[in-house]
């Protein structure tokens, strides 16, 4: 009796990180200091000595049940840049700048291609964030999970310079809040999602005119990674005073995260448009509206609080990366919370 008997291919092993490799290999920054199949990685922080308070800012997750879609569609190229956008998010709304990032993969049989095709979606998300993919794992647990099915998490690493972390410390009345657009459900409420449209190829390959392609492409659509836009306004000589990654919980959990006491935020739900994949959901499985809300980014992936004159410049900046964004609140005095009006 050997290992392979028992279910776990080392071979397959070996072959997956060969395969993998050239996937990696453009996430590489200059401070990565060790190769892929080490036992750890590496990664130099000469250059952020500049800083006056050097910071570490860290973010870990995973896919959660949108990954039942990829199994189904056996689409396993865009995972991945779910995975790092749930990371790096959480990181850039700190104020941070992802550095580096790892991946765990947990399988019921190690199939190489299709774990490559899966950490090419990682490094396609950390080529976007900028962070290198200095190492992972990829675990095959027979019998534990079925043999065509797999679990996807990550952890990242940022820095900041302490002056620069985004609290929220000096919100006050009046000022505006801007979303930045989602690119459609994310990675948050796929279990009410599987719950209001069954969960077979036939449905998710069936195409609805409202969404302009079939369900299973829309809902796989990745995650934002919203690292650059948020690098430009900064780099645009505006303060963030506070940030929000809309995720799991939707605007009701998530917005009041960005405030301090004795702040109110006030979102109009009519400053934008909302996608229509939110208006198919909510009309098929007959969810309210505050259910939505309280589940679904609803179009809104990213929300940042300036002063209100810095409006404008701010926009300018989030186009100037590539994204959309909305005026879409303001912040006044009262009970930490949100309304949506």
């Amino acid at each position: 009796m050997d290992y392979k008997s028992s279910g776990v291919d080392i071979e397959a092993g070996y072959k997956s990180v060969e395969l993998m490799k050239k996937h990696i290999a453009k996430t590489m920054r200059d401070e990565v200091l060790t190769g892929i199949g080490g036992f750890s990685g590496a990664f130099s922080l000469e250059k952020f000595k500049g800083m006056e308070k050097p910071t570490l800012v860290s973010g870990t997750d995973g896919v959660g049940t949108k990954l039942k879609l990829a199994f189904l569609m056996d689409k396993n190229d865009t995972v991945g840049i779910d995975c790092v956008a749930m990371c790096v998010n959480d990181i850039a709304c700190a104020g941070g700048e992802p550095l580096l990032f790892l991946d765990y993969i947990a399988c019921g049989k190690n199939y190489p291609e299709k774990i490559a095709d899966i950490v090419k979606g990682v490094a396609d998300g950390c080529e976007m964030a900028g962070a290198a993919l200095i190492g992972g794992e990829t675990a095959e647990m027979p019998g534990f999970y079925p043999e065509d099915e797999y679990d996807l998490a990550g952890f990242s690493v940022g820095i900041v310079d302490e002056k620069d972390l985004i609290t929220g410390a000096n919100l006050k009345d009046g000022d505006v809040l801007i979303g930045i657009a989602s690119s459609g459900v994310h990675s948050n409420g796929f279990s009410l999602v599987r719950k209001i449209f069954e969960m077979t190829k036939e449905n998710l390959e069936t195409y609805y005119d409202e969404l302009s392609m079939t369900l299973g492409e829309c809902l796989l659509t990745p995650t934002k990674i919203y690292v650059k836009a948020l690098r430009s306004i900064k780099e645009a000589g505006i303060t963030i005073k506070a940030c929000s990654h809309i995720t799991g919980g939707g605007f009701y959990e998530n917005v009041p995260r960005m405030l301090i006491d004795n702040t109110h935020a006030v979102i109009k739900k009519d400053s934008y448009e909302v996608p229509a994949i939110f208006r198919l959901l909510a009309k098929t499985g007959d969810v309210s509206e505050e259910m939505m809300y309280n589940t679904y980014n609803m179009g809104i992936g990213m929300v940042v609080a300036v002063d209100k004159s810095a409006v404008e410049k701010t926009m300018a900046a989030i186009k100037a990366a590539g994204e959309t964004p909305y005026k879409i609140g303001y912040i006044k005095s009262g009970d930490k919370g949100v309304t949506l009006e």
